[in-house]
């Protein structure tokens, strides 16, 4: 099951469940889409994986299933997050 974090790991822009602009990595690291393309190359610089459109959960599975509310930001290094 995705924790579907709440905000980009790099600006911390909020990312709510039913955001289209949330992308994650294989280890559901999250971040916008801005910061996905412009800043990070679509690689996360956690794990170097690629970066993906995060899925959607139905607004019904949201009851039984919530979303994550902890918050996780990156320290910058760089330019990158």
């Amino acid at each position: 099951m995705l924790e579907l974090r709440p905000n980009c790991e790099c600006c911390n822009k909020d990312l709510p469940p039913a955001s289209a602009e949330a992308t994650i990595c294989s280890f559901e690291c999250t971040f916008c889409q801005h910061c996905a393309n412009h800043v990070l190359g679509n690689i996360c610089p956690n794990c170097f994986g690629n970066l993906v459109q995060r899925p959607i959960r139905p607004e019904a599975a949201l009851a039984q299933y919530p979303a994550s509310q902890t918050r996780i930001i990156k320290k910058a290094q760089s330019n990158r997050c």
